[in-house]
């Protein structure tokens, strides 16, 4: 099937439509899998780097980077014919968090993606999805050069619950940011279903 369209002879599908965030922190690779994965021309909103903002942008870990996001991401990917998830990128800096209360409206679930190298970066991320009971996966973007480490030492350098997934990615490559986006789908139909059945008992 064609996007709005169905093939001949069979009557069209009006597909579900999913919001999914990506969060994380400065530098993480937000954009990269944003842009790795969406069927359309990526919407992007970002700015260079200057020296003004030097002294509050840490650019450890990260020197090539030269341009950051300011206001979000957009991406669109057809997961299956019914099934369309719309995808949000967040700003990674401090000071534009202001904008992620409107970005989480109406999220389906969320990926914190992660670096090994600055993993203090996704700490904030993890904390804003848990206290509003957003269910979120965690991606560890594998990064060339970075040194690989297990992952029940990654979940516990994050402090994460036993529910959350956390799985090894490359944000660069298509089919590996197909198989996050489909876990946080996963989990978050799961998460929605143990929550139902909490209400019910």
């Amino acid at each position: 099937m064609i996007f709005g369209r169905s093939e001949r002879g069979k009557p069209p599908v009006e597909p579900v439509t999913l919001k999914i965030l990506v969060a994380g922190g400065f530098g993480v690779g937000k954009t990269t899998l944003v842009g790795a994965v969406s069927e359309i021309k990526p919407l992007r909103t970002e700015e260079l780097l200057t020296e003004a903002g030097r002294p509050v942008d840490d650019t450890r870990g990260v020197e090539g980077k030269h341009t950051t996001t300011v206001a979000m991401d957009f991406g669109r990917i057809t997961l299956r014919e019914d099934l369309v998830l719309y995808l949000f990128g967040t700003p990674g800096q401090d000071r534009f968090w202001f904008l992620w209360d409107e970005l989480a409206t109406g999220a389906l679930g969320a990926v914190v993606l992660a670096d090994t190298r600055r993993l203090e970066d996704s700490f904030a991320a993890v904390d804003y999805f848990e206290r509003r009971s957003i269910p979120f996966v965690v991606g560890v973007n594998c990064f060339d050069g970075a040194a690989r480490y297990p992952s029940q030492s990654v979940r516990a350098a994050l402090d994460l619950d036993p529910s959350v997934p956390l799985v090894l990615c490359d944000a660069r490559d298509r089919e590996s940011v197909k198989d996050v986006l489909i876990g946080v789908v996963q989990h978050a139909m799961a998460y929605a279903a143990g929550r139902r059945a909490t209400v019910t008992t």
